[in-house]
């Protein structure tokens, strides 16, 4: 691969040390064997291994922008791991979740991003819309922002719930060209007065090469998981069309969101 493109490390989890009970998947904080600690998003979880498509995807194609995302890595969950846990639906998750996971690094200390606390330039702001609506992120809102403040920086973290076309494979060319009308409620929309020019500059950096990098990095065994016909070739290749094609109608999701912002402020 490229040295320009996205690498993941894999690291082996060796202890489950806290539930994060907020999520409704029970994410976890875990200690790996690199002496670590990590948010790990397991395989067995509510959405299964499409949430951690979408955390993958997401947060490199945010990286690749120039934006703030704690390390991504591979997670390896031995079977043994988590026999001795008392919970049972923790125990239930474990076992589910056996082999290839996904985890976050975890920002020790970090804070929760309050608007009404921390104001942000337009142009960070934009930024941060224009990748929502991009990926169809719908977790970026007022009631949960997705976003930490830690060591005075803002990070982006949670981006599971994007990409939602992929839980019904049907008219994805379709869905790619559509307006995204949940920016209506993005935490950051009443900042967003850069949009067309951050559209300019991000479509620059995420050439179709560096968008095929990144899905490629996704493993086949989770590509092909809930396929009931399709190669994970095949998959891989809807997701590279369908973020080139959402980029191409750019100006689709940027007028909604424009549109949206007026009618906010």
């Amino acid at each position: 691969m490229d040295d320009q493109l996205p690498q993941l490390r894999t690291v082996n989890v060796i202890r489950y040390v806290t539930p994060l009970r907020e999520g409704g998947s029970l994410p976890a904080i875990a200690e790996a064997d690199d002496e670590f600690l990590y948010v790990l998003k397991f395989r067995g979880a509510g959405q299964g291994v499409k949430a951690l498509i979408a955390e993958l995807i997401g947060g490199e194609i945010a990286r690749a922008l120039g934006l703030k995302i704690p390390e991504i890595v591979f997670a390896n969950l031995d079977a043994a791991f988590g026999r001795t846990e008392p919970d049972e639906e923790i125990q239930d998750l474990l076992k589910a979740s056996v082999g290839l996971n996904l985890a976050i690094h975890f920002l020790s200390g970090a804070i929760t991003f309050d608007p009404a606390v921390t104001t942000l330039d337009a142009k960070l702001a934009s930024q941060i819309v224009w990748l929502d609506c991009l990926l169809t992120n719908v977790d970026r809102t007022p009631r949960n922002t997705n976003m930490l403040i830690w060591h005075k920086e803002l990070w982006l973290i949670d981006h599971g719930a994007a990409l939602y076309f992929h839980h019904s494979w049907q008219n994805w060319e379709e869905q790619a060209k559509r307006p995204f009308v949940q920016v209506k409620d993005h935490v950051l929309l009443p900042l967003a007065s850069e949009l067309e020019t951050v559209d300019r500059e991000f479509k620059a950096i995420l050439t179709p090469e560096l968008i095929k990098g990144i899905v490629g990095i996704v493993p086949e065994e989770w590509l092909i998981k809930d396929s009931e016909s399709e190669t994970a070739e095949e998959l891989r290749e809807i997701y590279i069309q369908f973020l080139l094609t959402r980029m191409a109608s750019s100006d689709i999701f940027i007028k909604e969101a424009q549109h949206a912002r007026e009618s906010r402020i």
